[in-house]
């Protein structure tokens, strides 16, 4: 890991306001990815790994008790730590010194690639990273591990489906998928205080035995992902608004608001800036302290209660807030739009589909290059090359804006349209057009 600050001060930690020390955590996580996608293993010395790592891999204790370390570690399971340093050591690296194969990850190079580009869609490639290094407090490893297993449970989940397939699609696959989106138990609309997109959830309409937990995991899912492509730079999280007005124990779903935790915290990480839980009754404390201890402290830190509709205020403008609300003024009431036809057309288009996902993949292949000098390069061998790490980084930037181009050019012929599409919201060039009545 990289020495110094290993939090994030405010005003750090994100695209282009980077500490030195962040800078070269950043540079690590992408150093490592590249060896491991080239090769499939990469060899990590023990100054970047995990202490617990580091007593599993030191010989220190008896051999229960290294592999005990190892597996709670969680980056080998069972004696992979020990048999990681025995593989470096058998190609001449000393103690301290791991390999990290993606075969015992449960990857493989031919799917490292596409699933993490797949997953960068049209942002800076390095917010994706700086994601999970944020999400691990800058320890290399730690997120690098982070990432590789929300890697493998995107592809396990078959997640580029779900974001790729269309509403009608989905509907077929997951009974009652529809009954959902048209009811309004979860729906995105404006943008808070901070400019973070709210999603608000009226968790009145919900009865667990209503639907398959499947469909609720499917539609949470989806709208994640239909979401995303409204984030924009610089604000990379968004507010959530646990609607509990009417709420009883007949719409209480343990399972559900263990999943919501675990994707937050573990799949899309450093995506949640406020969680506002509104209008709880008096019977909701009590589900409050079952629900607390399953949090992770930093996503609890983010959660604020408000009881009357006027303190939403704090967090919500009320020219952004629905006026369900008492205190809201834009007329907004949620209506599920339904597939247009035609408005899939460019999918069938296979000719143009080809030749965008061609220019958009170029592209890749070269920010990855760039990515590689900028990582590995000295500056004694840019010199040489009358090059300087400021016209790397300054290359980088211009470049992800291209990248970023390039995916909305591409994304009508590779992903169907969804409702932000339909009420206008998410631009073909992919910001977001926030409109409210009032």
């Amino acid at each position: 890991m990289a020495k110094g600050d290993i939090m994030t001060p405010p005003g750090t930690g994100y695209i282009d306001t980077l500490t030195p020390s962040q800078t070269a955590t950043l540079k690590e996580v992408w150093s490592i990815i590249f060896h491991i996608a080239d090769t499939g293993e990469a060899i990590v010395p023990a100054t970047m790994m995990r202490d617990v790592e580091k007593e599993a891999l030191s010989g220190k204790g008896s051999q229960a008790t290294t592999v005990q370390a190892a597996a709670k570690a969680g980056w080998f399971t069972g004696n992979k730590s020990v048999q990681a340093e025995e593989a470096a050591r058998a190609e001449g690296y000393g103690t301290g010194m791991a390999k990290i194969s993606l075969q015992d990850l449960g990857l493989s190079v031919d799917k490292l690639r596409p699933i993490l580009w797949d997953n960068v869609m049209g942002d800076h490639p390095d917010s994706l990273l700086l994601r999970f290094i944020r999400a691990r407090k800058w320890n290399t490893i730690n997120a690098l591990s982070m990432m590789f297993k929300a890697f493998k449970w995107r592809l396990d989940e078959d997640i580029p489906a779900v974001k790729y397939s269309s509403d009608i699609q989905l509907n077929q696959q997951n009974p009652q998928f529809f009954e959902q989106l048209e009811m309004g138990k979860f729906y995105i609309k404006g943008t808070d205080v901070d400019g973070r997109i709210v999603a608000y959830l009226n968790v009145r309409l919900h009865h667990p035995g209503d639907q398959p937990p499947k469909t609720l995991e499917k539609l949470t899912i989806y709208v994640m992902e239909c979401g995303r492509v409204l984030v924009e730079h610089p604000v990379e999280m968004v507010c959530l608004v646990f609607d509990l007005t009417g709420f009883s124990l007949s719409n209480m779903d343990f399972a559900m608001v263990k999943y919501l935790i675990s994707i937050f915290e573990a799949h899309y990480p450093e995506s949640l800036g406020r969680i506002v839980v509104h209008g709880a009754p008096f019977v909701f404390w009590g589900v409050w302290k079952i629900i607390e201890p399953w949090m992770d402290p930093v996503v609890a830190s983010k959660i604020r209660f408000t009881k009357k509709d006027q303190d939403l205020l704090e967090y919500i403008p009320a020219e952004h807030l629905p006026s369900r609300y008492t205190c809201g003024k834009d007329k907004y009431e949620y209506k599920y739009i339904h597939a247009q036809e035609g408005e899939n057309d460019h999918m069938a288009d296979t000719a143009t589909k080809d030749r965008l996902v061609g220019e958009w993949k170029a592209l890749m292949w070269k920010f990855e290059a760039l990515t590689r000098e900028w990582v590995q390069a000295s500056a004694e061998k840019q010199a040489e090359a009358g090059r300087t790490e400021e016209m790397v980084v300054e290359e980088r930037r211009e470049l992800a804006k291209e990248l970023r181009k390039a995916y909305f050019r591409m994304d009508p012929y590779i992903r169907a349209r969804n409702l932000f599409h339909r009420q206008g919201v998410a631009l073909p060039d992919g910001s977001a057009n926030w409109t409210y009545d009032n």
